[in-house]
């Protein structure tokens, strides 16, 4: 291994589950299926996700494969799965003869909660302990995020958490039913997110 190599520990290798003042956060499973079909077939729910989930077998097969559950995590309140999160780790950019300081840097987050459960800032402390997973125990530099422009509730809560806009794409995002729409991204630095807290 060159010296310069940076070995961080994935998502898998964190002690689970992880406990704010309300919630659980653990890892993902087959079981949660249900749940999972649940919240997601939700019409309002479902009409900004990426992969649609109007079935079970839908949900399944694009959400607890073997490449999907070693990245996503259940979102419980007293033992009930009320959302779920994703946090894939990628590496950033770099020249060649720095590509392995970049490797691994950046952590990518997403995350879904049941309507019912809207408005009470639950899905704003669970990914408030995402971020110090991602900056204190996977040790990333950099997290990010986006959404359709349209999802107002979603790049809300970027903001609360701290997060800046960096990217707003004008018609760069193709919706199923609203066409190609504007795009926002948001990101947070590991050394602003310290300075803040």
């Amino acid at each position: 291994m060159p010296d310069d190599e940076i070995i961080r520990p994935r998502l898998a290798d964190l002690a689970w589950p992880r406990r704010t003042s309300r919630l659980t956060l653990r890892p993902l499973t087959v079981d949660d299926v249900d749940a999972v079909l649940a919240y997601r077939s939700d019409p309002d729910v479902g009409r900004w996700l990426g992969r649609p989930a109007r079935s079970r077998e839908e949900v399944m097969a694009s959400h607890f494969t073997e490449q999907d559950l070693p990245h996503s995590l259940a979102v419980e309140i007293e033992g009930a799965v009320v959302g779920d999160m994703m946090l894939v780790v990628e590496d950033a950019w770099a020249q060649r003869d720095v590509r392995e300081q970049a490797r691994g840097s950046v952590a990518v987050l997403a995350w879904v909660l049941s309507p019912v459960h809207h408005g009470r800032g639950l899905m704003t402390e669970a990914v408030d302990e995402l971020l110090r997973i991602c900056f204190e125990d996977l040790g990333v530099r950099r997290v990010r995020a986006e959404c359709f422009a349209l999802n107002e509730p979603s790049w809300r809560l970027m903001q609360r958490v701290g997060m800046r806009r960096e990217l707003h794409g004008v018609r760069d995002s193709l919706h199923r039913d609203l066409g190609w729409v504007d795009t926002l991204g948001y990101a947070l630095l590991a050394d602003e997110w310290r300075a803040a807290r």
